[in-house]
């Protein structure tokens, strides 16, 4: 597709379709436009809005001109956030990760280094001497040895660099920063999102229906980005749709203080090793289990809300998320 097109387009207030943009993002990726029609094309998307087809299109787009990681694995789970809730939050996610695999689920972990937190699954994980690889051979002897693969984003999804200068430049939010949470290069089955707000929450369930994968999407009614326990949260899945409270699932209110990140990687790190080594505080041991028991909702659909959360809970307590993580530094460094 021509830029002139694409731009006439954007200036007469039409849409695009999921195959427009697929091929525009492929055009981008090949540096096929110049700077400045790429930087009109963003800035119109994001002061327009951008559709649910524009945005599988631009994913069809970074999967084919990025690195396959197809895993012999029937059924795994990513568990991830977009991230921009400016709440600094310890590594919550990437911690639930491995306490779904500790209760016996495979998971594909895709993540970048921090944006707007100190510290981002990438740098966490990194700061134990894991080495992040595309070797597919490794990335599947680490998910069926033990349980869980990382997946570190810039190794896979080549086109973002091409847009990187561009992103940067322009120092807004642009539809790149919808992208990551359904790039994962595995394309993994199912999902467990956490969004900032309601209309992403709405976004991201239209694409996953269209994608056709098992999801759930959860977001705090405060701003967080995953369940926080700070007070009500909505989770949206293929299933149903509900607020809870903390206390319909077991769990006390949380303060918010107790869910900071630190200052430093080193800081995330200790947080992240006292949770995993279940003598975290007990707010942020809870919130661990929160999102891991909805992860594991997701992943396995016969399991009720309580039932996951006692999964949860015991993979932490018995040690055998601990285990699990032990095992996967061992075989990534």
């Amino acid at each position: 597709m021509e830029a002139r097109d694409i731009l006439r387009k954007m200036l007469d207030h039409d849409t695009f379709t999921r195959g427009e943009m697929h091929a525009a993002l492929v055009g981008i990726a090949n540096g096929e436009y110049p700077v400045e029609q790429v930087t009109s094309l963003l800035t119109g998307l994001q002061m327009r809005g951008v559709t649910v087809d524009e945005l599988l299109g631009f994913r069809d787009g970074i999967l084919e001109t990025g690195v396959s990681a197809k895993l012999d694995c029937d059924r795994y789970i990513d568990v991830v956030g977009t991230g921009g809730d400016r709440k600094n939050t310890f590594n919550i996610s990437t911690c639930a990760c491995f306490v779904i695999a500790g209760a016996g689920y495979k998971v594909a972990k895709h993540g970048n280094y921090a944006s707007t937190s100190t510290s981002g699954a990438s740098n966490v994980i990194e700061a134990h001497d894991v080495k992040f690889t595309d070797d597919i051979d490794r990335l599947n002897r680490s998910i069926n040895e033990c349980g869980i693969v990382y997946l570190h984003a810039q190794l896979f999804a080549l086109a973002m660099k091409s847009v990187g200068h561009i992103r940067k430049a322009l120092q807004f939010p642009t539809c790149f920063n919808l992208l990551g949470p359904i790039v994962n290069p595995s394309q993994p089955e199912c999902q467990l999102l956490g969004v900032a707000d309601l209309n992403q929450m709405r976004l991201y369930g239209n694409v996953y229906r269209r994608l056709g994968i098992d999801f759930g999407i959860v977001n705090s009614l405060d701003g967080y980005d995953e369940i926080s326990l700070t007070g009500c949260f909505k989770v949206s899945t293929n299933r149903y749709e509900r607020i809870f409270h903390p206390s319909d699932i077991g769990f006390d209110t949380v303060d918010p203080s107790s869910l900071q990140g630190g200052t430093t990687v080193e800081d995330a790190k200790e947080i992240f090793d006292s949770v995993l080594e279940n003598r975290a505080l007990a707010d942020r041991k809870n919130v661990v289990l929160a999102n891991a028991a909805f992860g594991i909702q997701v992943a396995d659909r016969s399991k009720t809300i309580e039932e996951a959360v006692d999964m949860a809970r015991r993979s932490l307590e018995s040690g055998r998320a601990l285990d699990v993580f032990r095992k996967f530094v061992e075989i990534n460094s």
